[in-house]
């Protein structure tokens, strides 16, 4: 029995993740956009996983924040990323793929289907016109989630997330009434994409009772240690790490036309270890609950 099909350790799944929000310091998840990534990420001793969204659509050759993947292809990437490491793993569910509430919460039950123990809505929808959604109609939706959420057989945790940052709307005021709603609505974790520095971070996480998650880039020069002490929870990677290998591919691609060279190659990951990280053993399904949730050194 696969990982998406096992009820026993998927309920496992859960409650480590579950878990992981109420641990001592902040937990890192990174983001796998397909079943080799994931194996690679798990074996560096991460104890939870995210999919991207954009990683996904970028991989299959699309912009991403237009509305172009499927619930289909979201939900089947989801799936072989849980069944190639047995960690628990949350997903980027988008909006919540449809027009009414009611999407939103069938979203969240196939997505228990395919194995996930986690997923996040955002109040984004995908027009250039009108990137956010009006707060009532956003709050819906994430009420539609936590509905669905806990008519299921194990915890699944629901991440609602406010995009006005992330869509070039910087209202810090806004954010915070919004993930607030989100939190009356039943939230288990809020996540405000695009936060720009510390101090808007730590007035997030003070002015909410539920974890936080935070998109962490490299714009932000803030350690795990430094996030903790702002209040966050958990931290996640979003699309940066198949952007970094978009950009050692690109790089690659300017060397060999620009300069008719290879030298690319010495950064490259050897044969050998590819071959070494792809071959190991999926994590276990629940890591112990005193494992450390940032990689190893």
């Amino acid at each position: 029995m696969n990982s998406t099909t096992d009820t026993a350790a998927r309920l496992r799944r859960a409650i480590a993740f579950r878990d992981l929000h109420e641990g001592p310091r902040p937990f890192v998840v990174p983001n796998p956009w397909d079943a080799g990534t994931a194996r690679i990420l798990a074996s560096f001793g991460f104890a939870a996983l995210a999919t991207t969204g954009a990683g996904l659509a970028h991989s299959l050759g699309r912009p991403d924040g237009a509305n172009q993947l499927t619930r289909a292809e979201v939900l089947a990437n989801a799936a072989a990323i849980v069944d190639a490491t047995g960690l628990p793993v949350t997903a980027d569910l988008e909006s919540g793929f449809g027009p009414a509430p009611e999407d939103v919460a069938e979203t969240i039950r196939l997505a228990a289907a395919a194995g996930l123990v986690g997923g996040s809505v955002e109040d984004s929808t995908g027009r250039d016109e009108d990137p956010v959604r009006p707060l009532d109609e956003a709050v819906e939706r994430v009420a539609a989630a936590v509905e669905a959420a806990k008519a299921l057989d194990f915890p699944f945790t629901v991440t609602a997330r406010a995009e006005n940052f992330f869509q070039g709307l910087p209202d810090l005021d806004d954010t915070i009434r919004r993930l607030r709603a989100y939190e009356a609505a039943g939230a288990d974790v809020l996540y405000a994409p695009g936060l720009p520095d510390a101090d808007s971070i730590r007035a997030v996480c003070s002015a909410v009772g539920r974890p936080v998650n935070v998109l962490m880039t490299g714009a932000l020069k803030l350690s795990v240690a430094d996030l903790g002490d702002l209040g966050v929870r958990r931290v996640s990677t979003g699309s940066a790490l198949s952007r970094a290998a978009l950009g050692a591919l690109v790089r690659a691609a300017r060397e060999i036309t620009g300069s008719g060279t290879f030298g690319f190659g010495t950064d490259a990951l050897p044969y050998a270890d590819a071959n070494d990280l792809l071959a190991a053993a999926p994590a276990p399904s629940a890591p112990p609950a005193d494992r450390e949730s940032d990689p190893a050194p």
